[in-house]
């Protein structure tokens, strides 16, 4: 008799425009996504969340050594660690490249002030890494792909640190890898991602935050427009 096989469940995404591209993913890619979006929030929970940096530094550590366990052994019994093994595994993304996304947040987690090569790290390993990730779930991994989410990281970064001065320069950072990103018409299949980075890109044209706010009418407007042009 064949082994039967259950697929986990498409995971809840907190954040209302996320949720909104995810409604627009194909179905075979939704799960996927789904997973990448939780492991994000999760990891980003842990730093907004947590007011001792050791123990948020200790969180992070075993985020990084459970994702890194995916490629030798069958997940634990949580949900999303099992939303991964059966959704982003199979497609040939490892679990070290998932953990390799910690990078990012850990950067977050240093005492001294962020300079130009720690923002840049950081959106490499955040956003790049999600997003790239993310185009493998699509069949479409791009450069641009990359370039998008790197700005975008570097854009949720200014809307969510308390640091006005780190925030604005995080905007200007995110500028040039978004308009590169958004310098041509995206591929349908994409179009989940473009969403979000487009938001970005009209983000980071402020010279101050705060940032207009998340799931408001023109957001979301301008996101079905990118979704139906790919523009």
């Amino acid at each position: 008799m064949a082994e039967t096989i259950f697929a986990a469940p498409i995971l809840d995404v907190a954040d209302p425009e996320r949720a909104l591209a995810l409604s627009y993913a194909p179905r075979t890619a939704r799960a996927g996504l789904a997973a990448l979006w939780a492991l994000d929030e999760t990891l980003g929970g842990i730093l907004r969340g947590g007011r001792d940096p050791m123990v948020s530094q200790l969180r992070l550590t075993w985020w990084y050594e459970a994702l890194c366990r995916l490629d030798q052994a069958p997940p634990p019994a949580q949900p999303l660690l099992q939303a991964l093994a059966a959704e982003i595994l199979p497609r040939g993304i490892t679990g070290a490249e998932l953990a390799a996304m910690i990078d990012g947040w850990e950067a977050l987690l240093d005492p001294d002030p962020l300079g130009d090569n720690a923002i840049a790290a950081y959106a490499e390993a955040r956003g790049g890494g999600l997003f790239r990730a993310a185009g493998r779930v699509f069949g479409s991994p791009t450069d641009a792909l990359v370039a998008a989410g790197q700005g975008w990281a570097l854009v949720d970064l200014a809307r969510h640190c308390g640091d006005p001065v780190l925030a604005a320069r995080a905007l200007l950072l995110a500028r040039s890898p978004l308009d590169t990103a958004l310098a041509r018409p995206w591929h349908r299949q994409a179009r989940p991602l473009g969403m979000l980075a487009c938001l970005a890109r009209r983000d980071a044209a402020r010279t101050q935050t705060p940032l207009s706010q998340q799931g408001s009418p023109l957001r979301l407007a301008r996101m079905l427009a990118h979704a139906l042009t790919g523009r």
